[in-house]
């Protein structure tokens, strides 16, 4: 709950694009496209008509931008301040008719709606919780068979530490101090175990990339900092 905590005390400050959530809008853009991409690749069509479950959704940045490509799109937090910013967003947008926001951990909702989504997205939040091998597991179980899920964490070496801590947090001031504590980066490779171990199959991998002088983010294959896994549960 202390690690809620850090985001919920801003919880008003989640639609300010030039707040301390600017950095979530300004990747948006590309978690978006290359989720989409993931579903379109393995399901055959894109986020139009599909139920999607954004887990730890925080303010709903992704979760909304994900209901206005079409989906059926449900949020959930454990944040309640999060959850209520997220929601008055929605209600100005229009959106409640294809979006809306639960106040629910992730694992009782796997085990109250066993294979309900479609897509299920799981972002920066594992690095942020006691067991993120459980939250995988939740996620597999909320999939239906043949369903696309797309995880994104931070890498463990000293490369990340340089740069998702001491440079966001401390040189360039991207997110607040503390918000995240090294001992629990993931590496790619924790990460496939826990998928497969889930009972998933991984299908891609990418790296999320940030120039601080040309203030430019890109997708490339190196994953030493931030990345995103695309998984898919077997239909059989």
């Amino acid at each position: 709950m202390s690690e809620v905590g850090k985001f919920t005390q801003l919880a008003n400050q989640w639609w300010d694009k030039q707040g301390p959530f600017a950095t979530l809008h300004e990747i948006n853009p590309l978690r978006l496209n290359w989720i989409e991409e993931n579903v379109v690749r393995y399901m055959g069509t894109g986020l139009t008509g599909k139920t999607v479950l954004d887990v730890g959704c925080g303010g709903g940045i992704l979760t909304e931008s994900m209901a206005r490509r079409g989906s059926d799109a449900t949020g959930v937090d454990l944040g309640i301040e999060n959850l209520q910013a997220a929601t008055v967003h929605a209600e100005q947008g229009g959106l409640t008719d294809r979006l809306r926001y639960k106040h629910i951990a992730i694992e009782q909702l796997a085990a109250e709606q066993p294979e309900s989504y479609d897509v299920v997205t799981c972002m920066e939040m594992l690095e942020h919780v006691p067991d993120p091998s459980q939250i995988v597991q939740a996620c597999f179980d909320l999939l239906k068979p043949g369903g696309v899920c797309v995880l994104s964490t931070i890498n463990r070496n000293p490369k990340s530490y340089l740069f998702a801590i001491i440079g966001a947090e401390y040189v360039l001031g991207l997110l607040d101090r503390g918000t995240h504590d090294y001992a629990k980066f993931i590496t790619p490779a924790e990460l496939d175990k826990m998928a497969i171990t889930a009972g998933f199959n991984r299908q891609d991998l990418i790296g999320l990339h940030y120039n601080p002088i040309t203030k430019r983010y890109w997708l490339a294959q190196n994953v030493d900092v931030n990345y995103m896994m695309a998984v898919v549960k077997p239909t059989e």
